[in-house]
């Protein structure tokens, strides 16, 4: 069934074969005064857990006013192990996490977390989105990590783990030390998830059409800045650049820049109809 906008209402599949229920990883950080303002719900990207926004975003995110929440997709961080995850677990994950919020959330994904932020987009009415360093997958996307990271790249393809270097998802700014710790603590997606990543469909319409903000490097060397404008352009948008960081911002050295213009966007020019920050 579907509504006149096209957006499917109920979907056979999820009554006949639902997601397996799983133990998800959900860390916080909430301003010491509530002022009314939506939550944010980041998702990290594959081999990421919600460490990495812990590290930096949340704190920061709390002290602007916006209470802050991190998932970490099954699988990965401390939520529970999942071999055999695919592309809908990881959006049941999302969805679930975000309908549990005290109030409707903006989704924040990162790098192919972005790609599930998107599909989520469509199950759950969001305030607004944040695609940042977008990874949409595709053949295209595929071609490019296999240029830039061959040897991280290939063992993919045959079910091995996706191995992203410091080089990529770093500036030369962040300190070498604290850069191979990150690296070191990264984790894999499960096999299925990663095939799926060049073989998904095109995200259906979001629910409600909130606004959505892309936003990445221009020296990103995971997602090109064709990709990033493409993403943008998708939600009829151009997207905000921050020169000379990598593909992870909100771990690199000036990671403050890009989650102070995410929530400025939501304070003044977003959908919080909040006020200035």
């Amino acid at each position: 069934m579907t509504t006149r906008e096209g957006l499917r209402i109920i979907r056979s599949r999820d009554w006949a074969h639902p997601v397996r229920p799983a133990r998800r990883e959900v860390l916080s950080a909430v301003p010491e005064v509530d002022e009314g303002r939506p939550p944010l719900l980041f998702v990290p990207g594959f081999g990421h857990g919600a460490w990495v926004f812990e590290e930096h975003w949340l704190a920061h995110t709390a002290s602007r006013g916006f209470p802050a929440y991190a998932v970490s997709l099954r699988g990965h961080g401390a939520s529970e192990p999942a071999p055999d995850a695919t592309l809908r677990a990881y959006l049941h994950d999302v969805v679930q996490v975000a309908a549990s919020l005290p109030r409707q959330a903006v989704l924040v994904g990162h790098g192919a977390g972005a790609l599930v932020v998107s599909h989520a987009l469509a199950r759950y009415p969001a305030r607004a989105g944040v695609l940042v360093a977008p990874v949409l997958g595709g053949w295209g996307a595929f071609g490019t990590a296999l240029r830039r990271n061959p040897v991280g790249t290939l063992p993919a393809v045959f079910g091995g783990p996706l191995r992203l270097s410091r080089r990529q998802l770093f500036s030369r700014e962040l300190p070498e030390a604290t850069a191979r710790g990150y690296v070191g603590r990264l984790g894999r997606a499960a096999r299925r998830a990663q095939w799926q990543l060049l073989t998904h469909g095109e995200p259906e319409p979001a629910v409600g059409r909130p606004p959505v903000l892309v936003l990445g490097s221009p020296d990103d060397r995971v997602v090109t800045p064709a990709a990033l404008t493409r993403a943008a352009r998708r939600y009829g948008a151009a997207p905000l650049l921050f020169p000379g960081m990598g593909h992870d911002l909100m771990l690199d050295a000036r990671w403050q820049e890009p989650l102070d213009a995410i929530l400025d966007w939501l304070a003044k020019d977003g959908p919080t109809g909040t006020g200035p920050a």
